[in-house]
């Protein structure tokens, strides 16, 4: 089970680079539709397996040293595998707009947040708003994953409703979509409170700094 969330990330990072196939040749868009579930499906559980099931400390594959950058490599493959097929296949005008998001707005907020473009939150520079300003800086990050999450999810409906499916099919799929949503939102609640793994420790850092300071 100590593998499970690897190949999780293995296999999303494999859909993803056939759903970006798909997107240069023109497939039906039932099949991206059911390819992007299946990926997210493997995100969603892939940090929950690996802190339930931890390697031991000496016995971690030299590998795992780059789980953390291997599985954020992983989710931009599939967020742009998505994106690319929605602009190329399905609806050209949603597609730019959401690229412009994907390639403007995130970029920046991890350069003003971390201090680095496509930074990993637990590596901060010294002079990253992270480390100046922790709520500022929580509070920018969960706008910007939130804006993130509605990009993914208005990205996935445009490719749902381009399918053949019936109608019923295609608004029951949808509903039951937002309903997922909504659980993994509140399911995931401790993770979108914290931007990164030592944010408790962050913040402790700066709450004693003002207290001294006052």
């Amino acid at each position: 089970m100590r593998y499970l969330a690897d190949i999780l990330t293995s296999s999303r990072l494999i859909l993803s680079i056939i759903l970006l196939v798909l997107a240069f040749v023109g497939s039906p868009a039932e099949n991206a539709f059911i390819i992007f579930l299946v990926a997210e499906f493997t995100d969603t559980f892939d940090g929950t397996c690996a802190r339930k099931w931890p390697f031991p400390k000496n016995k971690i594959p030299k590998y795992r040293k780059y789980a953390a950058q291997f599985d954020m490599v992983s989710d931009v493959l599939l967020a742009a595998a998505q994106v690319l097929f929605l602009t190329l296949q399905v609806n050209l005008v949603a597609g730019l707009v959401i690229i412009a998001y994907y390639v403007v707005v995130c970029p920046a907020v991890e350069l003003i947040v971390y201090g680095k473009f496509f930074g990993h939150p637990d590596n901060c520079t010294p002079t990253s708003l992270t480390k100046r300003n922790f709520p500022l800086a929580k509070k920018i990050v969960l706008t910007r994953r939130y804006l993130y999450t509605i990009c993914l999810g208005i990205a996935n409906a445009f490719i749902l409703f381009a399918t053949n499916w019936p109608e019923p099919v295609k608004y029951g799929l949808f509903i039951f979509g937002c309903s997922i949503f909504v659980f993994i939102w509140f399911f995931l609640r401790q993770r979108r409170k914290n931007i990164s793994r030592n944010a408790v420790d962050i913040e402790k850092a700066l709450t004693k700094k003002s207290k001294k300071q006052q």
